[in-house]
């Protein structure tokens, strides 16, 4: 199982602009058992190594970058977001259309980022590890996108490869929703951990 991405494997400039379409495609019907909704305005993207191939992918076409340092730079920039077998990565979305009532709402969310949790069944709640990169909120907002990280015990792991429920939530004193995970997206995840 791969779980970082090398400089060899990916395309070139010309042989993705070949492939983009079918790729892209592909990436989308694979997204759509990797995001869980929580409530009207938390969505969580599991990333994996094919979600995250397809970001340097689209970076590297956008920026027009062809030199390996500039390669070297993405992947040391995306690589951390691909699951290591014993976690989960996610990227928190926190979708307002209106900027107005985004606005107020991203002040009332301060901290968010670190009460969402999910639940193996039978298990303690795992809590998430948000921004190790940086951090992404002032005392006035946080930021619309998190990005989290939740580490498994070897038991959890078992228990969900076995077929064990996932459920998954948010605890935040504004916000709260929680969701058992559905199973063709518990399989996807499943296929995460070592």
């Amino acid at each position: 199982m791969k779980r970082k991405i090398e400089r060899s494997s990916l395309l070139s400039l010309e042989e993705y602009a070949g492939q983009r379409a079918e790729f892209r495609r592909k990436v989308i019907e694979h997204k759509r058992n990797r995001m869980v909704q929580l409530g009207t305005h938390v969505t969580l993207h599991f990333e994996d190594e094919l979600t995250v191939r397809y970001q340097v992918q689209e970076m590297l076409r956008a920026e027009r970058t062809f030199e390996d340092s500039g390669i070297l730079n993405e992947l040391e920039a995306y690589n951390p977001l691909v699951p290591d077998g014993c976690n989960f990565k996610v990227t928190m979305m926190l979708e307002f259309p209106d900027s107005d009532e985004r606005a107020v709402w991203l002040g009332k969310l301060i901290g968010i980022e670190d009460r969402v949790w999910l639940q193996v069944d039978g298990f303690e709640k795992v809590w998430a590890i948000a921004d190790e990169d940086l951090d992404r909120e002032t005392a006035e907002k946080t930021s619309a996108v998190h990005f989290l990280r939740f580490e498994l015990t070897p038991e959890m792991v078992t228990r969900l490869k076995s077929g064990d429920s996932l459920d998954i939530g948010v605890d935040h004193s504004a916000y709260q929703s929680s969701i058992l995970v559905s199973s063709s997206v518990r399989e996807s995840l499943v296929n995460d951990l070592a």
